[in-house]
């Protein structure tokens, strides 16, 4: 690594590991299809203030996220890249903010570019680079204002703690309108305890009001256009977005607090085997400003995070950042001492992961096959192979060159990156990616008067393949429960005992599309209740009907 130039070695693994797979997939749901038909619909609308989902009030999250999401549609089309770019884009900016940070903190290249190859080659945060949803963005906005919390408090001129100030609030209302007001409470969960730590509480009072102000003025425009549009967004956010996900029992995804300790590790793979030998050394370096800075800013958040009831993986990924820089701060010192143990254990530990993948993936093919016999099928478990099977070999090399060929686990990541979505079996594959489905059938659905589904996933695939907004939602609801309160959204969703009356009366005026998910006994009534007839066409777990006019 000391022969190569830092930056070009990141910029071609940002390429290959982060920008290559964008469009080699379709999307995955819940997540990719919902983001993707909220921003398009942005575009389609016009209306950049309220977040709609399919048409119907949408008010889990603010507008911020779904803009750059948007205007990656708007500048590389309405495709799988340009859906994704954004969640690239904003990783690529982490990476890049570790690579700073680690230079501001130690002035050591080797530390510089350890600390951000780590960070990229994180798994959560690699796999997150090539998904299209709002973590990404939001751990941006969160490391762009502690990143430039830590250069206001080590900057020696005044105009330079003016400029980092301003970057926290900017960061910070950045941060606010993609997720919202969690953006604003990690920078003071921080800076308050480390500035008491180091008495410059003064210096917190005098300069911390420029960053509300920057703020404040980045937020106030879309509040206030938000609260003119649609007065009960703000209650609806506040209360059921914050207040009853953090402490109501019947919260969505609620976890043990000890969730998120096991995540981590998995999230930092295939680095993991370097954590107890980092721990070590923050603890024993504690007194060092740097250390004792990143140590609150990964435990403090952590322990937030495991305090709120609703947990998913992707909320510690704020976490992660300064995790990578103790990580790296601590190889570059191993490295430089010729200790190998860590290197070699965590070679190891991967090596063991990978065979256990390997085996278990052998295994289950041959008692309850994963892939079917055709020759598509085939091809997909040979990629799998071929990802268990570099991630083997490279963590290998690791494991018996430690001092030389420390950062090998980054091509097992990457590869497992670009290959694994394509090596999916066909029942993952067919199920979990609807839009791929719409896509073969799309010249027949283009022509439809009506459309109608039985799931909001599925139906967002259809909506945003076909730029259209006007699904009807068949006996389904989940999280546009809310939306469909408004009177004008009340005739969206179809009763069961509706759905043939629906039909008949929309096949009077052209012919109608239905997108159906059939697997388990309730979805099996719902296709019941519809008529028989029509052009049908199976795929998994999927199937679409086009009911032709009536005459």
């Amino acid at each position: 690594m000391t022969r190569l130039k830092p930056l070009p070695l990141l910029l071609l693994a940002f390429a290959a590991f982060y920008l290559l797979p964008l469009g080699l997939h379709g999307l995955w749901i819940p997540d990719e299809t919902r983001y993707a038909q909220i921003s398009q619909e942005m575009l389609l609308s016009g209306n950049w203030v309220a977040p709609h989902f399919m048409g119907i009030r949408y008010f889990e999250k603010p507008a911020g996220g779904y803009w750059l999401i948007a205007l990656g549609q708007a500048v590389f089309g309405q495709n799988l890249f340009g859906v994704r770019i954004a969640s690239a884009l904003t990783s690529g900016l982490s990476v890049l903010l570790a690579y700073l940070l680690a230079r501001r903190l130690w002035n050591d290249p080797r530390k510089s570019c350890a600390c951000a190859l780590l960070y990229l080659s994180f798994g959560l945060v690699a796999g997150q680079a090539g998904y299209s949803n709002l973590d990404p963005q939001f751990t941006l906005w969160v490391n762009l204002s502690l990143v430039a919390l830590w250069f206001a408090l080590d900057s020696h001129t005044t105009r330079g703690r003016l400029w980092s100030w301003a970057v926290v609030g900017l960061a910070c209302a950045m941060g606010f309108m993609t997720k919202g007001f969690l953006a604003w409470a990690l920078p003071v969960l921080i800076a308050v305890p480390y500035m008491l730590w180091q008495r410059r509480l003064g210096e917190l009072l005098r300069y911390g009001p420029l960053a509300v102000v920057v703020a404040a003025l980045a937020c106030v425009p879309w509040a206030l256009a938000i609260h003119l549009q649609e007065p009960d967004f703000w209650r609806f956010f506040f209360w059921n977005e914050h207040i009853r996900r953090f402490s109501a029992d019947d919260a969505q995804h609620v976890r043990p607090w000890w969730f998120f300790l096991p995540i981590m590790a998995v999230a930092c793979l295939p680095w993991a085997g370097l954590l107890p030998n980092t721990l070590h050394k923050a603890w024993a370096e504690k007194r060092q400003p740097a250390i004792t800075f990143l140590a609150l800013w990964l435990l403090l958040p952590l322990g937030l995070f495991s305090l709120s009831k609703g947990k998913l993986p992707t909320y510690i990924m704020p976490c992660l950042l300064p995790l990578a820089l103790l990580m790296g701060h601590n190889l570059i010192d191993q490295l430089s001492q010729v200790k190998a143990r860590a290197l070699w254990l965590n070679g190891l530990l991967n090596v063991a992961i990978g065979m256990a993948a390997m085996i278990g993936l052998i295994y289950l093919q041959l008692t309850k096959p994963l892939y079917g016999h055709g020759l598509a099928e085939m091809f997909s478990l040979s990629l799998a192979f071929i990802v268990l099977l570099v991630w083997v070999l490279a963590n290998l090399l690791q494991a018996f060159r430690p001092l030389t060929l420390w950062a090998l686990p980054t091509l097992g990541i990457g590869v497992l990156v670009i290959l694994l979505p394509a090596s999916m079996p066909a029942q993952i594959a067919d199920n979990e990616m609807p839009d791929q489905f719409v896509l073969e059938h799309l010249d027949e659905l283009q022509q439809t008067h009506a459309l109608l589904a039985n799931a909001l996933e599925n139906a967002s695939a259809m909506a945003w393949r076909l730029h259209r907004t006007d699904v009807a939602l068949y006996d389904t609801e989940g999280e546009l429960r809310y939306g469909l309160q408004y009177a004008g959204a009340m005739k969206r969703k179809v009763e069961l005992d509706q759905v043939q009356a629906w039909l008949n009366d929309a096949r009077q005026h052209g012919s109608v599309g239905v997108l159906m998910r059939i697997n388990s006994t309730s979805e099996m009534r719902e296709a019941g209740q519809l008529p028989p007839g029509g052009k049908r066409y199976s795929k998994g777990y999927l199937q679409l009907i086009i009911y032709p006019q009536l005459r």
